[in-house]
């Protein structure tokens, strides 16, 4: 593998040394069933050790419990006939095969003799090559302390200043204790500090020295350092003096001046002790390492900050209403942040919006961008657009933000793209109104668990063609399940969509399940181990107005019918138990259908609707809109509008396909 396969950035190095491993296949018997040369003379095998059970090889009894433990070992020394080995474990066949495991060997002896040139440049390369194949700070540690245990040393570890593996700032001090990040070479003895556990400066020993000149320091007699070591952490000094340590090679983990850590390097007998050619060699690279470290530091801080933003945008909890009942589940990527989002948008007349999107592209631009796009679709069903309008008004939004963004010298404008699906739901007709902009198709779970993806027509992608949308409509029996999402839920189907939709109506068909339980079957069923992209999943079960939930009249176009209205309507209210709401409600609907008969035209119609609030409405034939002013003391009119705006919670006007609507909702009663 060539240094170009983890990563630009990194300078060419020179081409590795081939280095010899040994092979074992085990089945799990622990029975040999291959063993290639470099094999049979690490670990002085008989000719016939294939068929052979590993206990009966005359191997150390340590090295074969090392292989019988399972699971996963990656860089375990052994000490097999003399020599110390590098051991890798792990599984042959993860797909359904017989379950074998094949162990690498690595002669991982001491650097010394002619070749030690060789053999260290070849060290460095391997281990330069191995840290820093992910953004992760945890894990750029662990492969800094493994790439040299054990052909540099027997244990190694390093530690990072608190708040650094969360992407903060280094801050040096006493307050700012040590931790540690990554411990290597430790299987089964006791920990020298785990993971995670405070790491203490005790003045005068080799790591309060590496730390407070910023330089390497190289120990080859740990006497001192550890009988000053044994008042704060005896356990852990015991430990290392049962394994015989007794030197170490410590380096500060710092770029420009700035100090991340410390990474340390410790030798057992009867291992030579360090010398300055071993401080050179663990200078090297840990200082390759401390890059590393701090460009991840970086991208974890930004990672952090883009993904607050980014649950600051998205809804907090969803509004209350009765038309539908609604679960959702918003999944970021593992690596990044993007631009999905979902919303939940009450609306007058006891309707309610449902808004899925997703802005092309990750990071923070695109959070930006979802946000505004959040904020619009707020702002245009305030207006109770349709949602082919609302659309078409999205579009031209998207259109003018990349006017905002002029493109570079030589260098394309930058396009912000962006999916949307917009559903509005009426509890009284049962009907559900559905336009979408180049989003996936919503699909419908009928009561009795047959789903359908809705043919609905795709329209372009926002701010691609300015193109109108087209809007399709849908009866829904109470009890329907509506499910919205973004791409994210189907993306690991590769770009097969009609499967990935197959796979989703299969997840969907099934009755009797709610909201809440519905998406976590879709996520079972559908989410990937690690998803490349957000997910935004919205399911809404209908419900619907009782009949008996709404009264509607006809009115004429003759003054004197407002007090036979009124009276209906004062009848209705007593009916329901809210007699209380009888004067307030009285009041508006007469100013409402006096200006009606006044100033609009036929026909005329006054609906009340009993939902979480008394929704008082006057349809008329007019698409004028009244407007809310100040009467002064001489004016003989003009005060109806804010007389209506006093007593009711909201008040406004919606258009439907043809005149308008003037509602208003009034407080429930007790």
């Amino acid at each position: 593998m060539t240094a170009a396969a983890h990563g630009t950035g990194r300078h060419r190095a020179p081409e590795p040394v081939l280095v010899r491993e040994g092979v074992l296949l085990l089945d799990a018997d622990l029975l040999v069933r291959y063993a290639n040369d470099e094999a049979r003379r690490l670990l002085d095998l008989p000719a016939d050790c294939e068929g052979r059970p590993l206990g009966a090889l005359g191997l150390p009894e340590a090295f074969a419990a090392l292989l019988h433990r399972g699971g996963e070992l990656t860089g375990a020394p052994a000490a097999v006939h003399g020599r110390t080995l590098t051991v890798d474990l792990h599984a042959a066949d993860r797909t359904g095969g017989p379950p074998c495991r094949i162990a690498t060997l690595r002669d991982s002896a001491p650097l010394a003799g002619p070749d030690t040139a060789r053999l260290r440049l070849e060290l460095l390369y391997r281990a330069g090559a191995s840290i820093g194949t992910t953004l992760d700070i945890t894990r750029t540690c662990e492969e800094l302390a493994a790439a040299l245990v054990p052909a540099f040393a027997d244990f190694a570890s390093v530690d990072l200043y608190e708040g650094v593996p969360a992407g903060g700032e280094p801050r040096p001090g006493q307050n700012r204790p040590l931790r540690r990040a990554a411990l290597a070479g430790v299987t089964d003895l006791p920990p020298l500090l785990a993971p995670g556990s405070p790491v203490p400066l005790i003045p005068g020993t080799p790591r309060a020295r590496a730390v407070a000149g910023l330089c390497s320091v190289v120990e080859p007699d740990l006497s001192a350092a550890l009988a000053a070591w044994d008042e704060v952490s005896p356990g852990a000094v015991g430990a290392m003096r049962a394994q015989r340590v007794h030197t170490l090679v410590t380096v500060p983990l710092a770029v420009g001046g700035t100090l991340l850590g410390v990474a340390t390097f410790w030798r057992a007998r009867p291992r030579p002790a360090f010398d300055e050619e071993d401080r050179t060699l663990a200078e090297e690279l840990t200082a390759r390492a401390a890059v590393l470290v701090e460009n991840a530091r970086r991208y974890t801080r930004e990672h952090t900050m883009a993904v607050a933003l980014q649950h600051s945008l998205l809804p907090a909890g969803l509004p209350e209403q009765h038309a539908l009942e609604v679960a959702s589940r918003y999944l970021p990527a593992q690596a990044g942040v993007g631009g999905d989002w979902f919303d939940v948008i009450p609306l007058s007349g006891a309707r309610v919006a449902l808004v899925v999107g997703d802005v092309v592209g990750h990071g923070v631009h695109a959070v930006a961008t979802m946000g505004r796009l959040r904020t619009a679709v707020h702002t245009f069903s305030s207006l109770d657009l349709a949602p082919d309008e609302l659309l078409g008004h999205l579009d031209a939004l998207v259109n003018r933000l990349d006017q905002e963004h002029p493109a570079a010298d030589g260098a394309e404008r930058p396009i912000t793209g962006a999916t949307c699906l917009y559903a509005v739901y009426d509890p009284v007709s049962r009907r559900c109104t559905l336009a979408r902009a180049g989003h996936l198709p919503p699909a419908v779970v009928h009561p009795d668990g047959r789903a359908e993806i809705v043919d609905l027509p795709a329209g372009p992608p926002l701010g691609v063609s300015g193109l109108p949308y087209e809007t399709a409509e849908l009866e829904l029996p109470e009890g329907s399940r509506l499910v919205l999402y973004t791409d994210g839920l189907l993306a690991p189907r590769g770009h097969d969509l009609d499967h990935g939709l197959k796979l989703l109506r299969a997840a969907l068909a099934r009755p009797g399940r709610d909201p809440r339980q519905t998406c976590e079957d879709l996520l079972a069923a559908l989410l990937p181990a690690d998803p490349a992209d957000d997910i935004a999943l919205l399911v809404a079960r209908t419900r619907a107005l009782p009949a008996d939930h709404v009264a509607d009249w006809d009115v004429p176009a003759d003054p004197a019918a407002v007090a036979r209205i009124r009276a209906a309507v004062t009848r209705r209210l007593d009916d329901w138990g809210l007699s209380e709401q009888a004067f307030a409600a009285e009041l508006v609907l007469s100013e409402l259908i006096t200006n009606a008969i006044r100033y609009a035209a036929p026909p005329i119609r006054v609906r009340l609707l009993r939902d979480r609030a008394l929704i008082c409405e006057v349809w008329d034939g007019s698409a004028t809109s009244p407007h809310l002013r100040y009467a002064t003391d001489t004016d003989e009119g003009g005060r109806g509008l804010f007389l209506v705006a006093q007593l009711a919670e909201r008040w406004g006007t919606r258009y439907p396909a043809s005149g308008k609507v003037i509602w208003a909702e009034l407080p429930p009663g007790e």
